[in-house]
């Protein structure tokens, strides 16, 4: 049984938009992370989550062999509501507490973005470390953390969910198989922030193809991206983020071969699964997926995204990871 410890499980704020804003009970999340795990009972999520309001993202497909045996939330009434719902025995007084006794920790993304504050202490203490989406908002915090992964040599995987939904996957496999030719365009798109939510969007083509972006040139307007993501074998990939209220939430990415064209909406049941079976597999079976440097470079190429709209101009992603 893999013992997990699950940190700032229990509550959430956009507070990447303003920082002042609440935490507030429900964690969507969270409550997806803790029943991908430990499954929950029906009535009391009725009753302490769902009749009262709050998010209860009810996950039914569970992976085997794995508990949280441990949860933290800066509110801790909140990390109470979820430990009684999920039957996670212990819930305790401060995050460093979740990586003792545990044989790996999964951080969960609170709305901060600065999630990744919680993962130095399990790097250093050498328990396989997890961190929810976006790893960071800039190229220079998630560089702190691929600091510390590299010195410790411990295990740790931060990525966006969509990268492993049976429809990316079966796409990276089709393009690696020759199915639609040579693919030298595509377009990936969501809603919502550049950054926080692009990387979903972004991920799918890194899912796809492969690291390597270069350079980025946004030809957008505010609240409506459009950036030219270049990779290094010569590959386009135009990434469009509109923000509301410009567009509705959603995930597209297209691809145009030689052979070709394949247009896809990704189907997103049972998501938070496939993303934590990967962790898991790493943790057990050392299956790398997403190397923490392939990461950085993902929110530089973002980043960049955002310096090419405000100076009007094409922006190399070696300029963001060297500032």
């Amino acid at each position: 049984m893999l013992k997990i410890g699950l940190v700032s499980a229990g509550s959430y704020a956009p507070q990447y938009k303003d920082p002042t804003l609440p935490r507030t009970p429900g964690s969507f999340h969270g409550t997806a992370f803790a029943c991908t795990f430990n499954g929950f009972d029906a009535d009391k999520a009725k009753a302490i989550y769902q009749d009262r309001g709050y998010t209860f993202a009810a996950a039914t497909k569970i992976i085997p062999d794995c508990k949280v045996t441990k949860v933290w939330d800066p509110l801790r009434e909140t990390a109470e509501m979820l430990a009684e719902v999920c039957d996670i025995p212990e819930v305790t007084d401060s995050p460093d507490a979740c990586s003792e006794g545990v044989d790996a920790v999964v951080i969960v993304d609170d709305g901060t973005a600065r999630q990744y504050e919680y993962a130095f202490t399990p790097l250093q203490r050498g328990i396989p470390t997890f961190c929810d989406k976006p790893l960071a908002m800039t190229a220079k915090e998630c560089q702190r953390v691929a600091q510390a992964v590299h010195e410790t040599g411990t295990k740790f995987m931060s990525a966006s969910s969509l990268r492993f939904v049976p429809d990316i996957v079966q796409t990276k496999q089709e393009v690696a198989e020759g199915k639609w030719g040579d693919v030298w365009m595509a377009t990936a798109a969501c809603g919502n922030d550049l950054v926080y939510y692009g990387m979903h969007a972004l991920s799918m083509a890194y899912g796809v193809f492969g690291p390597g972006a270069v350079s980025v040139n946004n030809v957008g307007q505010e609240g409506r991206n459009f950036c030219r993501v270049r990779f290094a074998s010569g590959r386009d990939v135009m990434l469009i983020v509109g923000e509301p209220p410009w567009t509705s939430a959603g995930w597209q990415f297209n691809l145009y071969g030689s052979a070709g064209w394949k247009a896809m909406t990704p189907d997103l049941t049972d998501l938070y699964t496939y993303l934590l079976q990967a962790f898991v597999d790493y943790v057990l079976k050392d299956k790398q997926t997403v190397p923490v440097d392939e990461e950085v470079e993902l929110i530089a190429a973002l980043e960049a995204g955002k310096l090419s709209l405000a100076e009007g101009r094409e922006v190399a992603v070696a300029e963001i990871l060297a500032k």
